[in-house]
């Protein structure tokens, strides 16, 4: 992967960008997806974001020989603290679990003003991401997972203002994902599924208390929703 050919899941993410021509890419890691963007003319100026040295100098190196340090600024940070308020319309965070983008947009929150778009790529726990979009105003445009070199990720896009509460199940799979099902949604959830059922044949020897029933009970519900959603066609 390099700054001509992102991997699937970040060319995933870039294809969400679109209407934005201005965009923030936190973690930005070797400045690939924004230095990508801004070469194909998908945006017209960037910020590429990274708290950790290493990465930073070489986002820093990766912009200056591409020569587009006029068009995308490396800055270091911690998570929305490298942007001033309306700044951007679009923040792109990948390749992170779904807690920590959820924290870094709650920790940011004020640099939120003027933002039209999120795209963002959790490693795990998408549901998290859900949730936190959810309870803050924030509607799920779209949505794609995939599978590369077999791992299996999420991308969700979403859009300022007027949310709709998500039901508890829509959060868990995504609602846009739920009524696609694709096979990289039925292969994760499947493997989800194969592990519930190995947590629960080991908690049934295990020694019953208040929070082994509390647990069996949580996955048992998690189970029956997969089993739905999997066998019904238009869930």
């Amino acid at each position: 992967m390099n700054s001509n050919q992102l991997s699937k899941r970040l060319e995933t993410v870039v294809s969400f960008i679109a209407p934005a021509r201005t965009i923030a890419d936190i973690g930005s890691d070797h400045a690939y997806l924004p230095c990508y963007a801004v070469k194909k003319n998908l945006v017209d100026q960037a910020v590429a974001g990274e708290v950790v040295e290493g990465p930073f100098q070489s986002a820093r190196r990766q912009v200056l020989s591409e020569g587009l340090s006029e068009k995308v600024d490396v800055r270091k940070g911690n998570g929305l603290a490298v942007l001033e308020a309306g700044e951007v319309e679009c923040i792109t965070i990948a390749g992170m679990g779904g807690p920590l983008i959820a924290s870094i947009l709650e920790e940011g929150k004020s640099k939120l003003a003027g933002v039209a778009k999120l795209v963002l790529q959790p490693n795990i726990a998408g549901h998290a991401v859900r949730e936190w979009l959810d309870t803050n105003g924030w509607t799920i445009e779209q949505e794609a997972i995939l599978e590369e070199d077999g791992q299996l990720y999420e991308v969700i896009s979403a859009t300022a203002g007027s949310s709709r509460a998500l039901s508890p199940k829509e959060l868990l799979f995504g609602p846009s994902l739920m009524k696609q099902k694709n096979n990289a949604f039925r292969l994760k959830w499947q493997r989800e599924l194969d592990q519930i059922n190995h947590v629960l044949s080991r908690l049934t020897d295990a020694q019953h208390t208040e929070g082994t029933e509390r647990k069996k009970s949580e996955l048992k519900q998690k189970k029956q929703w997969i089993e739905e959603v999997i066998a019904d066609e238009n869930a």
